[in-house]
């Protein structure tokens, strides 16, 4: 009977009045999901974005339940930036979120900033930090992260795959490079769907009326393929959507309470 294939589960649509009402739910959702992995196995694996996603974490600031030094951070994307440019998601997620909070420097996994000009090296170095981090730990063909959170743009786009990009179809990678975004600046590196697609629980963060239309999309929609769209959790993985009424504004999808 463990054989048996299932489908990906439904996505949960979970709407807020406010941006702040949308971040206190986050976080406590985020610190359910940290109990259930720290009790499982003592620690928790994370995968964050950059965008308005970092501005959306205050809810864990300053907050005592937060077990900071069971967590391990990745980055689902990063800009091929030093750690300290303006366009670096690890500055944006240290600005917001890390600076704020007493996080062992080393459980935070940044990209190697003295290979920024080989973008193969670059890729393959943060896919081994993966596999130091996952090897034995969660034996599958792919991590198995605990929590990935995502942004989404307004093309549809998530992590570093936009729409009618060659990543798309990428399904052997863990990480991959591109140097042809057409959102800049153009040299990224990303988790491919399979690894985004293989944890156990995946939440899209979107805040704003500008939102609307595209969430529209990818929940109402979703055979138009929009990159967002294509983030379908295996089995018995889990898909949420935590946005506030302006995004949602337009959606018919059904939304749900949320339950921790």
């Amino acid at each position: 009977m463990s054989n048996i294939h299932h489908a990906p589960q439904a996505p949960v649509l979970l709407s807020f009045p406010t941006p702040d009402d949308l971040a206190a739910g986050l976080a406590a959702f985020i610190l359910k999901a940290q109990k259930d992995s720290i009790t499982k196995k003592d620690r928790f694996t994370v995968a964050l974005s950059g965008g308005s996603l970092p501005k959306m974490l205050r809810g864990l600031v300053n907050n005592p339940a937060v077990k900071w030094d069971k967590w391990q951070v990745f980055y689902v994307d990063e800009r091929v930036v030093p750690l300290d440019n303006p366009d670096s998601n690890h500055l944006a997620c240290t600005t917001h979120l890390f600076s704020k909070v007493n996080i062992p420097k080393e459980n935070i996994h940044t990209i190697d900033p003295t290979l920024l000009d080989k973008l193969d090296d670059l890729s393959d170095a943060y896919e081994k930090e993966l596999i130091r981090e996952f090897a034995q730990k969660d034996s599958a063909r792919f991590p198995i992260f605990d929590l990935i959170l995502l942004g989404m743009g307004p093309d549809g786009h998530t992590a570093s795959l936009f729409p009618g990009h060659d990543l798309l179809a990428e399904d052997d990678r863990w990480v991959a490079y591109l140097d042809d975004s057409p959102k800049l600046p153009p040299k990224r590196i990303t988790f491919t769907y399979p690894v985004i697609n293989h944890a156990q629980r995946v939440a899209f963060v979107a805040a704003g009326e500008e939102k609307a239309d595209t969430l529209r999309s990818i929940l109402d929609q979703p055979e138009q393929g929009l990159p967002s769209a294509r983030v379908k959790p295996v089995y018995p993985g889990q898909l949420y959507w935590f946005v506030d009424d302006a995004a949602s504004a337009k959606v018919q999808y059904q939304r749900s309470q949320l339950k921790l």
